[in-house]
């Protein structure tokens, strides 16, 4: 049986709790246009209801060796989700069930897994750790998990005394090993940290959000520059409440780089961000651009934002909330939409060009999958692999390949 899974941050001034049902689809009565024939589209593994896990809302994460991780938000064999291998042959194999019950966390939700040079791999629960006042069923940990299969707690948020809560978003590394993240919730103003843990756990505490100009519940994993600087978007906050991107530094400093209006320039930005190496930054907003259903997004290093692309709910796609962007060599950027694409409104995965072009890639149609709400990675031959929350051969989402 599925496990409780979350809605998204609500839309109003942040004094939402986590919900614990997922958002139906609401059809609807949309134009198709044609797609883009040069890609092969194929399902690598569907999931289905029982010990392996369903829902993978997060992405997936690449080896060397072409074996792709993730996470299960629910089910497994107690219904609280799972770490995955998919191997190269297509072999599916549980890594870890979470069970909400040994303070080993609950629920991982959208943040992708970080892998390390020895194979251990790193993420986040929404729930599980310890039962507190804030948050009944845990306020979410961040864990480690070795080749073996054994997990280790690095902490556990507690949504008290300015700790966080519920991360939704992954962690990441910077060059002395320690992890960086963000809570949408939690913290001494209630609208989320981001925060540090070294390398024996403890936590540091870089900045609160007030969500005010600076920004509140900041969602998507952060991404880091060369210099120990980190990017991110706040969901909420900002000049009219709809969101802004910011910088942090590793002492702490916040500088806000951009602030959403929702008059074009979209708003609601929830998925990490993508930096290039002039410093530009890319990402997705949920809702606003020219038909309101959300735009691809630059803002350079002096904080000037430009659209790229605006959705429009129709054959195009719509609403790219959590799915973060990935950028090739050339310079292309590749995304997923959860809703949109055609009557069924199932969603897309996506490519805008340096020109702001988009091509659909592949619109989802239930039996391969539906609702991408993971982020896409891509291996050295420009092939994309991602998943579907639901849909596929038993309606518990899919692991999806796009060939070049």
């Amino acid at each position: 049986m599925m496990s409780q899974s979350p809605q998204r941050i609500s839309k109003a001034p942040l004094a939402a709790t986590l919900a614990i049902a997922f958002a139906a689809v609401v059809a609807l009565l949309i134009p198709l246009a044609p797609a883009a024939h040069a890609q092969t589209y194929s399902v690598l593994y569907n999931f289905k209801s029982g010990p392996g896990g369903i829902v993978p809302f997060a992405g997936v994460t690449l080896d060397a060796k072409g074996n792709l991780y993730g996470t299960s938000g629910g089910d497994g064999a107690v219904a609280s989700g799972t770490v995955f291998k998919l191997d190269t042959s297509g072999k599916h194999t549980v890594l870890y069930n979470f069970t909400g019950r040994r303070g080993d966390g609950q629920s991982p939700f959208i943040g992708t897994l970080t892998r390390d040079h020895a194979g251990n791999l790193y993420g986040t629960t929404i729930n599980g750790g310890i039962y507190s006042q804030f948050c009944i069923p845990g306020c979410g940990t961040v864990y480690k998990l070795d080749p073996r299969g054994k997990e280790t707690i690095l902490h556990t948020f507690t949504g008290t005394n300015g700790d966080g809560a519920q991360p939704y978003g992954g962690v990441i590394f910077d060059s002395s090993g320690n992890l960086y993240g963000a809570t949408p919730l939690g913290g001494a103003n209630g609208q989320g940290i981001i925060f540090k843990l070294d390398s024996h756990g403890k936590e540091t505490i870089l900045y609160t959000f007030t969500g005010g100009a600076d920004g509140g519940a900041p969602i998507g994993t952060l991404v880091s520059d060369d210099h120990g600087n980190f990017y991110g978007t706040a969901a909420t906050g900002g000049a009219v409440g709809v969101g802004t991107v910011f910088k942090i530094d590793a002492t702490g400093k916040y500088t806000l780089l951009y602030t959403f209006t929702d008059a074009g320039d979209g708003g609601f930005p929830e998925s990490p961000l993508v930096l290039d190496p002039a410093g530009n930054l890319y990402g997705t907003t949920d809702i606003g651009g020219a038909s309101g259903f959300g735009n691809v997004f630059k803002v350079d290093a002096k904080g000037n934002e430009t659209v790229l692309y605006s959705f429009t709910g129709g054959a195009d796609g719509g609403s790219p909330s959590y799915a973060g962007l990935v950028r090739d060599a050339a310079g292309n950027l590749y995304g997923a939409a959860p809703s949109g694409g055609n009557k069924a409104d199932f969603g897309v995965v996506f490519k805008i060009d340096t020109t702001g072009k988009e091509t659909v890639l592949h619109r989802f149609k239930a039996t391969d999958g539906r609702i991408p709400d993971g982020s896409l990675c891509i291996d050295a031959h420009g092939n994309l692999y991602g998943t579907t929350t639901l849909g596929g051969a038993y309606n518990g989402g899919v692991i999806y390949k796009i060939s070049r």
